[in-house]
């Protein structure tokens, strides 16, 4: 992921201007069906700094999506995912590529988002399926977008709580190692104070929340992310985590 050095972060800022009027003229070319989103990954919770199209209620301010959690965590070795499946909370089918941008060394550093609704043509590819007695095709699971980081990370430690169809206290120890092992590989705690935010919804302490990701990046030999909250941080009084 990007350092913090003046003469990077001039040239990130450079790009990032660059692509600002892109967005409008992407959204632009395709109408009201298309959203256009510009991230700067070097402020997760503020990320969006350029947004045209209103399919998924971002702004500019607004906090990455658990897409571009997932794409943090990844660090340098995020590569482009183009035209996969996502689905709002309203239940609009959404086509979207996310294609990160990089500065002259290679470092990742944010991303530019495109959404497509394609709610209509779903609708139209299910009717013709059904005429023609085809399998119909798999939903995508909704995707978490939302403008606050906080909004971000509830809704994706419910929904990981959701498909076990378990509460935190239901599960046995290997079970919430590998919670906390997931919401680490989604790009949970890339991000400051997912560790309080995560303790939060499970109803447990900073501290217990920060032993399970410990044990579970210990399993799996992971580091801590670039932004990730640390023991020092929740020993601390006015600890993040």
């Amino acid at each position: 992921m990007a350092d913090g050095s003046p003469a990077l972060d001039a040239e990130r800022d450079a790009i990032i201007g660059a692509l600002a009027p892109v967005v409008d003229g992407i959204a632009a070319t395709f109408g009201p069906v298309c959203e256009v989103v510009l991230h700067d990954y070097r402020r997760p919770e503020q990320s969006v700094v350029a947004v045209a199209g209103a399919l998924t209620g971002r702004s500019v301010g607004g906090a990455m999506s658990e897409i571009g959690l997932r794409m943090l965590a990844r660090g340098d070795e995020a590569a482009d995912e183009l035209n996969y499946p996502t689905r709002t909370r309203n239940a609009r089918q959404l086509k979207s590529s996310t294609m990160v941008l990089r500065d002259s060394t290679g470092a990742v550093f944010g991303a530019l988002c495109v959404n497509v609704d394609v709610t209509a043509v779903q609708q139209a590819q299910a009717l013709l399926a059904g005429i023609a007695g085809s399998a119909e095709a798999r939903t995508p699971d909704t995707t978490t977008f939302g403008n606050d980081i906080d909004s971000v990370v509830e809704a994706i430690v419910d929904a990981h709580l959701l498909r076990r169809s378990l509460t935190w206290v239901q599960l046995d120890r290997a079970q919430r190692l590998e919670l906390f092992r997931s919401l680490d590989e989604h790009g949970v705690f890339a991000v400051r104070r997912a560790i309080e935010q995560v303790a939060a919804r499970l109803g447990i302490s900073r501290a217990s929340a920060y032993s399970y990701l410990s044990q579970a990046r210990a399993a799996t030999g992971a580091s801590p992310g670039p932004a990730a909250d640390t023991a020092a941080d929740i020993a601390s009084p006015g600890g993040h985590a």
